[in-house]
């Protein structure tokens, strides 16, 4: 035994049994890590709790897996008694215990990831789906070598691939203990590798210390996270995984092409955005101050890598021009530097980069103030005077560049693989400015404002009471003209000053970064074209669009591009109609032709899939893209949709290979957004490893659905399509029963899950409804989308994921009931499984939501709706409609087992309920104290754990 504690935890034993005979030898350093990081944990909770705590831990547990693995009434009795004789304090040493074994078991997991990856390509092994090697491969197939490397040219030089991180209440971890986690996996890593017996051992001692940490640092924030932390949280992924992986990812591509004779020009088609600093929507806290600091702390964190880049350059570039000769260019380079010490005369490299250096330097002080960068010295001999400063990113790369080429022409090009390529790759893709930042505001706001302004202006009184015609007719008028509706000697509100002060810092931000910097508005609850206008208009008021819309002489131009966010299961359907409007309007196509010819279309899964549920929100999402493609197509105009992802299954979560790729056909085309929300910044982009492996499907997975769209058009697609009509009804009829039609459906939402709890966690700076306090306005439609998904997964019920599927197919299935055409229509979906992207796709991601629902935890949580009646007719409708999507799905895909074809998914899901189900009991028991008036701060606190617990262990939750 390596570990000099004896006494081994029954953690331990029972993950050892719990694998015996059904862990497959690839699967088997999985569950090893894990049994050896619950040891690890098992012997610090002893160490800082005592025998006492320990002993009950561990008898929570084991009467926990008793009732999970042999469904013991007797063990769930005992378990209950057990969780309620515990003091405030043995309480929360428990949820912690619970809590910290979930969060260690997904760093087992993430490693164990990598691990396979690499077995694979040691290998020699097939290109594994969602690489770059696959996806070449398999244009290969399709195409021969001959015409792909056209086909591949084009892609990227058309291509735009952005993760947008987005700040949103649902990650509940602390970066202190994102940090411990990220030293953990680090050092869980090093065991795959080949230690002497010295080396393991400090390596444990290493592990036992970082376990130790997590267990003694706070695993709540005590104050409510600030707009300011969470651009920190984000800078925080930045500096671990983006700036080295993604110029990592590009070299990887390049490799992967001219390993099979595919040389291409990659410019930068793969960028970052955020919105966190410029997401206004529903957040007071966001303001020109936050954009301002999000842009500075953005900037600081790009220079500060550029410079420190640099000056390890200078170090490794030794090369001498008596040895090896340079370039003219670089020679000029040299020749400019402040440099003249007489050791570096042959040193043309190094006096180049002194004289990038001070220019990098100059560059950070002219945009970001003296002071903000630290700087290193730059070599005895450099002259003490300040350098030109660059004008823009690009003028950087050129010089970069020069190294570059000088390196390749004199046997060098070796050099540059280190370090300087990645740093000009880097320079291409994130500038001066790291991340693109996108604006958003609500519609509503924007037509306050505007109102506001034509008030004060003495051109219109009573704005938002005008026709929505009336409305185009004033906002083009002024679109029209070069004057400024905003008088210097009129008094505004705070509102109007706050939203046209954002307008003016993104001005201000773009004149210093670059256009690239702040380029895109998302209008919030876009429902008519009069909502684009207003965020025009809004433009020209502050300076950001430039020149008259319709003006021949002088048309609109230089301003962001105003995207439309369609959110409603109704927005969605009237989005091409909008469009299309707003494409007529006169002077909008020089506005787009001066965007590059391109626009940009948002779609929102959360608010669709609260308003109509799981599978409707999709399918209308589907018709929708195909309406705006035709009508693109039409004006033959580039189509960008940005896809409003989240976490949870119900708001567009699961695996982005498979969502890319079961797009409906022509909807990618290269082009494509999507957001990267709460803790699943953390899952995918807290370990660089993960990290860039999630980037490079992404990009994979664009590329197939761009160069092999014919995949997501079956042959019988138009009966496909009419039949998804069909269920789409059926299941937005069944999930509006319950959730807008049920009598008393709302109080039972409220009653049966920690919604409240929820809303008091400081884990994100936007409030999590817009009426919560009230119980007599509290309103499904009034609370935020992603604390509703949130507090499902909380409760184990997750119906975002599944409610209405069941109803809607049984209705189909017996909605003639002539001899035969059930098994025909049963065919028919079966077929449709089989053949189509799309509807796989949809049941895949339910059948991962479905093994994570628990519908005997669940029941525990009606238990807290005090109305009898009320819980009865709730709970038994969704009893009910689980059975009927669980059996539905069963007949559809032939297996009855949940996640039959991800078995080791289904092994970790299942070795996990154990560990969540005393989270989720606790959580119960601590909720109906703190409901009955016990408002003990240690009580609310196990409250809080619990919550961060359970989405630990479910992972994909908000």
């Amino acid at each position: 035994m390596e570990s000099s504690i004896v006494k081994t935890s029954a953690i331990e034993r029972h993950l050892s049994a719990a694998g015996q005979g059904i862990v497959s030898d690839k699967d088997r350093p999985l569950f090893e890590d894990i049994r050896y990081l619950g040891r690890l944990l098992g012997d610090v909770l002893r160490e800082q709790e005592g025998d006492a705590v320990f002993d009950v831990v561990e008898t929570i547990r084991k009467t926990a897996v008793k009732f999970r693995r042999d469904d013991d009434g007797d063990a769930s009795e005992t378990l209950e008694e057990l969780l309620r004789a515990l003091t405030p304090d043995q309480t929360v040493s428990v949820v912690r215990a619970f809590s910290y074994f979930s969060h260690l078991a997904n760093i087992a997991e993430d490693r164990h990831r990598n691990r396979r990856r690499r077995f694979h390509e040691l290998a020699g092994s097939s290109p594994q789906p969602g690489t770059i090697a696959y996806a070449i491969e398999r244009l290969r197939e399709q195409n021969g070598i001959g015409s792909m490397a056209d086909s591949l040219q084009k892609f990227f030089d058309h291509a735009l691939i952005v993760p947008v991180l987005t700040a949103h209440p649902t990650e509940v971890s602390r970066k202190s203990i994102l940090d411990a986690q990220h030293d953990i996996a680090r050092l869980l890593a090093e065991r795959d590798q080949d230690l002497t017996t010295r080396e393991r051992a400090h390596n444990e001692s290493m592990l036992r210390a970082r376990v130790t940490s997590l267990w003694q640092t706070r695993m709540l924030r005590d104050a409510r996270l600030t707009v300011a932390d969470e651009i920190e949280n984000a800078l925080s992924y930045c500096r671990a995984t983006f700036l080295e992986e993604i110029p990592a990812l590009y070299a990887d591509i390049e490799d992967a092409l001219l390993e099979r004779g595919l040389p291409a020009c990659l410019p930068a088609f793969f960028q970052m955005g955020s919105w966190i600093g410029g997401d206004r929507d529903g957040n007071p806290n966001v303001t020109a101050e936050t954009l301002e600091t999000a842009v500075t702390r953005q900037a600081t964190v790009i220079f500060e890598h550029y410079l420190e880049q640099v000056h390890k350059l200078g170090a490794e570039l030794s090369v001498s021009d008596l040895l090896a000769g340079s370039s003219g260019a670089l020679k000029a380079l040299a020749g400019a530097s402040p440099d003249h010490s007489p050791h570096r005369t042959d040193e043309p490299y190094r006096r180049a980069l002194i004289g990038i250096y001070t220019r990098l330097a100059a560059s950070a002080r002219v945009r970001l103030g003296e002071g903000t960068v630290s700087l290193r010295g730059v070599g005895r001999g450099a002259a003490p005077v300040r350098a030109q400063p660059y004008a823009d990113a690009a003028e950087f790369t050129r010089d970069l560049h020069v190294l570059i080429d000088s390196l390749a022409e004199h046997h060098g090009a070796s050099m540059s693989t280190l370090r300087l390529s990645p740093l000009a790759r880097a320079s291409e893709v994130f500038g001066f400015h790291l991340a693109s930042i996108d604006l958003r505001q609500s519609s509503d706001i924007h037509e306050a404002v505007v109102g506001e302004l034509l008030s004060r202006a003495g051109v219109v009184a009573d704005y938002s009471g005008l026709s929505e015609e009336n409305k185009r007719q004033v906002l083009l008028r002024e679109l029209g003209q070069p004057r400024s509706l905003r008088l210097s000697y009129a008094e505004y509100s705070d509102l109007a000053k706050s939203e046209l002060g954002v307008f003016e810092a993104a001005r201000t931000t773009r004149e210093k970064f670059g256009a690239r910097a702040v380029r895109n508005y998302i209008i919030s609850h876009t429902e008519t074209v009069s909502d684009l206008l207003e965020a025009l208009l809004l433009q020209k008021e502050t300076g950001l669009l430039r020149g008259c819309l319709g003006s021949k002489d002088d048309p609109a131009r230089d301003g962001l591009m105003a995207i439309p966010l369609f959110e409603t299961i109704a927005d969605l359907r009237n989005a091409p109609v909008i469009m299309l409007e707003f494409f007529t309007i006169p002077g909008v196509d020089k506005l787009i032709e001066d965007y590059g010819n391109e626009q940009e279309v948002m779609l929102g899964y959360s608010d669709s899939n609260k308003d109509g549920g799981f599978l409707t929100s999709n399918w209308e999402l589907y018709r929708a893209e195909l309406a705006l493609v035709a009508l693109f197509n039409k004006r033959d105009t580039t189509l960008r949709l940005f896809h409003g992802r989240g976490g949870t299954i119900g708001r567009g979560g699961g695996p982005t290979y498979q969502a890319i790729l079961s797009q409906p056909p022509g909807t990618v085309d290269g082009q494509i957004r999507l957001t990267e929300q709460g803790e699943v910044i953390a899952s995918k982009f807290g370990n660089p490893e993960i990290g860039r492996r999630n980037l490079e499907i992404a990009v994979a997975a664009t590329l197939e659905a761009t160069l092999l769209p014919h995949e997501n058009a079956p042959a019988h697609l138009p009966q496909f399509e009419a039949v998804m009509q069909t269920l789409s009804d059926s299941a937005m009829n069944a999930y509006r029963a319950l959730v807008y039609e049920t009598p008393g459906f709302t109080d039972y939402f409220f009653s049966s899950t920690p919604i409240l709890e929820i809303a008091e966690l400081n884990i994100g700076s936007r409030p999590a409804s817009r009426k919560l306090q009230d119980p007599k306005r509290r309103k499904i439609e009034d609370l935020r989308a992603i604390p509703w998904g949130f507090s499902w997964g909380q409760c184990r019920l997750l119906l975002t994921g599944w409610y209405g599927f069941g109803s809607a197919v049984t209705a189909y299935l017996e909605g003639d009931n002539s001899d035969g055409e059930r098994a025909r229509r049963l065919e028919t979906l079966r077929y449709m499984y089989i053949t189509w992207p799309f509807f796989q796709n949809l049941l895949s991601n339910m059948d991962m939501v479905l093994a994570k629902t628990d519908l005997a935890v669940a029941s525990r949580y009606a238990q807290l709706v005090t109305d009898d009646q009320l819980r009865s007719r709730v709970f038994d409708q969704i009893v009910e409609e689980h059975g009927r999507t669980s059996g539905v799905l069963a007949e559809i895909t032939g297996k009855g087992e949940r996640l039959a074809d991800n078995p080791l998914l289904a092994r970790s899901i299942k070795n996990r309920f154990p560990y969540l189900d005393p989270l989720n009991h606790l959580q119960v028991e601590l909720l109906k104290r703190h409901r009955a008036g016990n408002h003990h701060p240690r009580l609310r606190r196990g409250i809080h754990l619990t919550i961060n617990g359970i989405a630990a262990g479910l992972r994909n939750t908000g």
